[in-house]
């Protein structure tokens, strides 16, 4: 099958994770293909999250301008198109942008006007969500959440926390997720990943997210899975990043088809496509050879996905159709 053909939805993305060698080229020509594949994508084994997340740092340090930030979102946005990606929602936290002397408000409001600028060029829909770190404080935590409240009718459409999951614990980001909740902004959150069960049921506890960013731990805990399918909380399940960073120690290990197969709502995202070193095209290739899916898996997950899109009902309306006409005339 070419994958590459397929119409796909994409909910977890990070953008300062996702840079290209075209666009690293751009912004510092003195950084050579070695040294981009050394410092920016990981090996097919980490250590552990942590590790796998240094490489981050060097992405983010390239997007302290707004045009370093409008080079590597429109960017990623032709990284989209060249995947087959119709929609997706492309995370970032701001706080990481500012060392260069731009304001907060600064940042979200330049990748916002590159991502209009990206789909008028590339066609793809896209949406933003605004992160938190784990390591933050209360104060930058809130500090986030009232950036994702101000430009909420924009093409700002959710709150997040990333970051050191089994490093720090959720008490400085209840009252962030509480502000969102009061200001209804949707929001999701990782957990899941780094730590097991227990992390997951923490954030659903204190943060009550309608989707959770990895989540595949969850398979650990029966309770879990059943709470997961009374409140149709939705997984971003993210695989091959799941196996660089430990969480399984292979790809035929992981839960995804358990997932799938117990009928949580999931959907299959890339998180990191630099780090990781992969597209949707990749990550799909892999779960048709481990777990032989097929046509019908990966349907469902597309429609799974836009069911839990934070977007309008209108957009999901036709990001619906386009998927459910192409996969009709499959043979």
């Amino acid at each position: 099958m070419n994958y590459q053909l397929l119409p796909k939805i994409e909910l977890h993305l990070h953008l300062d994770c996702s840079l290209s060698y075209k666009v690293v080229q751009a912004i510092n020509p003195a950084i050579s293909w070695d040294e981009y594949q050394e410092s920016f994508i990981a090996p097919p084994k980490c250590t552990d999250l942590i590790d796998y997340l240094k490489r981050a740092v060097k992405g983010f340090e390239l997007m302290q301008t707004k045009e370093q930030l409008r080079l590597v979102t429109l960017d990623l946005m032709e990284q989209l198109k060249e995947d087959g990606v119709i929609y997706a929602e492309i995370r970032f936290a701001p706080l990481l942008h500012i060392a260069g002397g731009l304001l907060p408000e600064e940042v979200v409001a330049t990748v916002i006007d590159a991502t209009n600028e990206g789909i008028i060029q590339t066609g793809v829909e896209a949406r933003l969500i605004l992160c938190t770190l784990r390591q933050y404080d209360e104060a930058q935590s809130m500090q986030t959440v009232k950036l994702a409240a101000r430009f909420k009718n924009t093409l700002v459409a959710g709150f997040d926390v990333a970051g050191d999951e089994a490093g720090y614990p959720v008490t400085a980001h209840v009252a962030a997720f509480e502000f969102a909740k009061a200001n209804h902004i949707a929001v999701t959150a990782h957990a899941g990943e780094a730590c097991g069960a227990a992390s997951v049921w923490q954030v659903l506890r204190n943060f009550h997210p309608q989707r959770i960013g990895h989540g595949v731990r969850s398979v650990e805990d029966e309770m879990l899975i059943q709470h997961l399918l009374e409140k149709n909380i939705h997984l971003e399940v993210c695989p091959t990043s799941n196996v660089q960073t430990n969480v399984v120690d292979t790809i035929h290990h992981h839960p995804t088809d358990k997932i799938y197969r117990q009928g949580i709502s999931m959907s299959v995202n890339t998180d990191c496509r630099t780090i990781s070193n992969t597209t949707l095209c990749k990550e799909y290739e892999l779960l048709a050879k481990a777990f032989h899916w097929n046509q019908s898996h990966f349907l469902r997950c597309n429609l799974e996905a836009i069911n839990h899109a934070f977007c309008d009902d209108l957009l999901k309306e036709v990001l619906k159709n386009k998927i459910v006409e192409f996969y009709k005339h499959l043979k």
